[in-house]
């Protein structure tokens, strides 16, 4: 018989972790240093469910609950990560926790609750909003390089011609955070705090790192907060200098980290989510990456419709327009206000 699902305990920390790890499909947002940095930031209430048997995690559940007047009331498997859901032994494990986070999202009277999932679960409404990129690469620099497509390898020798280099270390956190926080700028999408990035690199240490590219001259040009987990080098959070762009510095940006993801002894590079027709996912394409959907679902309670939080949907356009042309000093006030329920 098994035990009762139950949230889980300070003590069941390291034994999850050793589950995710462990799990095929375990994830570095499913790790519990993701929990850490969304509350230390945000302070959003986490109900992280476990199923046990004879003392030993069969599976696990992580959600959140995010209130706000701007985005309503929801629970979410993981907030501010590509990636969530369940992780099991077998389908019956999945199903009883799915429908014990449905509950809870029930009993709080939310909106809905999303489950972020690589792959489509039976029984769900989905939305195939994102698409992850990744693919294996190869422990020769060479070898990789010429798997590049002709344009943006052409792009990578550019950059290194044109002489711009790379750095990597978590002192370049306000680098790091300048650049970012003009890239989201330009984009309309408001920027989050600085303790947001502070925090991923106190929770996942040596895990998580920063790398940040500079022009012959010295000048800022691209930055990435980029994860390891396994064998998968994760560039997650990237910005960079548009009155930079001929030099190519995000191509070199990600050409650099392919080459420390070799020195590291990763086989996979994973370039994260990206909505289709956006810049970053032709970008990824043209690097050769295939896109491979995602399945963000949901369990709707108080709704009729999936909800629609998207910047692509037509109703926040104005509001996108009205950020852009905001003072950047006043949007680096504002931003991280706003964005603690960007999720």
């Amino acid at each position: 018989m098994m035990a009762a699902i139950k949230k889980i305990s300070k003590a069941d920390e390291i034994a999850w972790d050793n589950y995710v790890t462990k799990h095929p499909s375990g994830t570095v947002f499913h790790l519990t240093a993701w929990k850490r940095v969304v509350e230390k930031t945000f302070g959003h209430k986490a109900h992280y469910l476990t199923e046990k048997k004879n003392g030993y995690i069969k599976g696990i559940c992580p959600i959140f609950e995010l209130k706000s007047i701007l985005f309503g009331h929801a629970f979410i498997s993981i907030p501010f990560a590509e990636l969530g859901g369940v992780l099991s032994d077998n389908e019956n494990i999945e199903r009883g926790l799915i429908n014990r986070a449905c509950r809870i999202a029930e009993s709080e009277k939310a909106q809905y609750l999303e489950l972020r999932n690589r792959k489509e679960l039976n029984g769900f409404k989905t939305k195939s909003l994102y698409y992850n990129f990744r693919k294996k690469i190869s422990s020769d620099h060479d070898e990789n390089l010429k798997a590049i497509p002709r344009k943006s390898r052409a792009m990578v020798k550019n950059a290194i011609k044109k002489g711009l280099s790379s750095e990597t270390g978590h002192h370049l956190l306000d680098e790091f955070y300048k650049i970012l926080a003009l890239n989201y700028h330009r984009l309309g999408t408001p920027i989050f705090p600085k303790k947001f990035f502070n925090n991923f690199l106190t929770e996942y240490g040596k895990n998580a790192d920063l790398l940040v590219v500079r022009t012959k001259e010295g000048h800022l040009s691209a930055a990435v907060l980029f994860f390891i987990f396994k064998d998968q080098m994760i560039p997650y959070y990237a910005g960079s200098d548009f009155q930079y762009r001929h030099l190519g510095p995000n191509d070199f940006m990600y050409w650099e980290l392919m080459k420390l993801a070799v020195e590291k002894g990763c086989t996979i590079f994973d370039y994260g989510r990206s909505k289709e027709g956006t810049g970053s996912f032709s970008f990824k394409k043209h690097w050769g990456f295939e896109p491979t959907p995602l399945s963000y679902q949901y369990h709707l309670v108080t709704l009729d419709e999936l909800p629609n939080l998207s910047p692509a949907n037509p109703k926040y356009r104005k509001k996108i327009e009205t950020w852009q042309k905001l003072p950047h000093f006043m949007t680096k006030i504002l931003g991280p206000v706003i964005s603690r329920n960007l999720a």
